[in-house]
This record gives structure tokens, sequence and C-alpha cells, in this order.
């Protein structure tokens, strides 16, 4: 148990859901060979580079443009293109994360050309004209000295009413610098865990696996061992409305959901429209109890990239500036 570090005034102010995200345009998005060792999701296919990208342009846009329809503030991070190509830059959660109390955080990734998605200053630059200004800035990428990995929201979910992280332990997430960044943010609880799939590897990223909002969590349970299992699931339903996926479920992305808000407070929950396929009738309706469900079509994405609508939205914590 980590020390507690807020008052309980402060406490009472936080916010499960963002209400602005960060976005970045798939114009180097292709099949990333590096991610593949330990990402099953991913496939090859048969289409030219640039059919790839093209088809991707499009379901990236159609997303922003939803997404800002109904008052979700949407900050379009573009970058320039370097010498070495950033295929998953898509997915920007994996390398950065932002707080309440204006703070940017930035985070070690496991593959050598993810982490050169990493721009900082950049990023900086373009949430401050977005009004949204990092007021201080703290870094646990000099972990990668010690071939260390956090990839951020990939492999973190956050309960961030009771500052509880869950995390699905594996390569990319290893518990010395997840239990550090907890420490940094003053969360009191990391729930670690083993995950084992039918092919005997561990789940890549938690975010795959599960999702919390509010008052409700997603989570495929069944590829958590028995003894862990129990107590993830206990300590869910402490405050939520437990959705169990199966794996098939899983793999057509369930878990990568994300519950956002609107600029006016009302309730979103952004999925692919291959996961809003693979619910079942029961389960959108415990969904739609909890914010109007919004599905993109990003089959190019998810196919190739082995990420889906969540891994595509950075959530922005910070502070609107007027």
């Amino acid at each position: 148990m980590l020390e507690q570090r807020m008052p309980q005034q402060e406490k009472q102010k936080i916010q499960q859901n963002a209400n602005c995200v960060v976005m970045v345009p798939p114009k180097e998005f292709a099949f990333n060979s590096q991610t593949a060792q330990d990402n099953e999701f991913q496939n090859q296919v048969v289409e030219t580079t640039a059919e790839i990208r093209a088809a991707a342009m499009r379901e990236f846009h159609s997303m922003v443009e939803q997404l800002r329809d109904v008052g979700v503030q949407v900050v379009v991070f573009d970058y320039p293109v370097g010498e070495i190509e950033t295929p998953d830059a898509v997915f920007p959660n994996n390398w950065f994360s932002t707080t309440q109390g204006g703070a940017l955080y930035t985070f070690p990734m496991a593959c050598e050309n993810r982490q050169n998605e990493v721009k900082v200053a950049a990023l900086a630059e373009a949430l401050k004209q977005a009004k949204r200004p990092v007021l201080s800035q703290d870094s646990l990428i000099s972990y990668l000295d010690q071939n260390a990995f956090l990839e951020s929201t990939g492999v973190m979910v956050k309960d961030h009413i009771s500052r509880t992280i869950y995390a699905a332990l594996s390569q990319r997430c290893d518990r010395e610098v997840l239990e550090d960044y907890a420490q940094r943010i003053g969360y009191d609880r990391v729930i670690s865990f083993q995950t084992l799939l039918p092919s005997g590897k561990p789940i890549y990223h938690t975010n795959v696996m599960m999702a919390i909002g509010e008052k409700f969590c997603v989570i495929c349970d069944e590829v958590i061992p028995e003894f862990e299992r129990r107590f993830v699931t206990k300590s869910l339903a402490k405050d939520k409305q437990v959705i169990s996926i199966s794996i098939d479920q899983m793999n057509q992305f369930c878990g990568n959901i994300l519950q956002l808000e609107t600029s006016s407070g009302d309730k979103v929950i952004a999925m692919s429209q291959s996961a809003y396929d693979a619910f079942s009738p029961s389960q959108l309706t415990q969904l739609s109890s909890h914010g109007k469900l919004m599905s993109f079509d990003v089959k190019t994405i998810e196919n190739i990239g082995g990420g889906s609508v969540r891994c595509m939205l950075g959530e922005v914590f910070l502070a609107a500036k007027s």
C-alpha cells in the first residue's frame, strides 16, 4: 500500500473521465514487426503500404470528426516525419499521460521504433495551443537504461476515483517502474497480476483485456490465473458494475474501450465497430446505462496495428485555460 498523499478535499475533485484527447494521424502507419513479437492482435495483409495508410487515415479522420461532433475536444497532434518511421504513432496513449494537477509524464516503451514517437516539447506546445497548458513534466524514460519498460495507459488501467492502478505484468509492464510511477502520482494501490493467453503468452497490454469507467468495468477475467482473478474482480466489484467478456470478445477489442465526457458533461463510451458487434445485447444494454455508445470503424488500424479505439486516445486531464 502506497502512502496517501492527497487530502480528502482534493480527492473528491478527481474525475475518472477526460473530456479532451490527443490523437495522432497514422501517416506512417504499417505493420510493425518489432511490436509483433509479443502482440498477437497484429496481422500481416496483402494491401500496399499506400492503400493501408489511405484507409487508416480515413478511419482516423472519421473518428476525430465524430468525437468532436458530440463535444469531446480532440487535439490532433501532427508531427514531422523523421529518419526512423513510427508505424504505431497512431497509438499515443502508450508514451504519455497527464494529470489534473497539470503534469505531463513520459514513459519508456519496449520497441526502438516506438521510442521515436516521444516528442515531449512538441506535444506540450500542441496542448498549450489547445488551451490545455502543461504545468510540470516528469519522465520515467531513464528506465530504458535498465531495459525496463512501462507503456503508460496501454499497460495501466486506472481507477482515478479510488486512486488504484490495475496492470497485467509483461515485458512491457515492469513492476518496479509501475510502483515508482504510482508513487510519483500519489496513487494508493497498485494491483498487478499475471495473465495467460491460450498461446501461453501474457497479454501484451492491459487495456486490451479491461477498461474502467466511472461506475463500470469491462474485463476478460478468464486470462487471469484463478488465485489472482478473485482478488482483482473483488476489488473492481466494490464500486463498479463488472461486465465480464470472453477471450473471443477480447480478440474483437471489447476490452479496448474508453468512457469520456463531452463539454457539457455527458458520458460517452468509445469503442470500435468490431467491439460493438461482439458485445452481447445484454452487455450493450449494461454499457449504454453508463453513457452514449459510440462505435468507430477502425478495422484497418485494428487488424494491422493490433490496437483499437482506446489505444488511439491519449487522455488529457490538464485543466482548460480560458
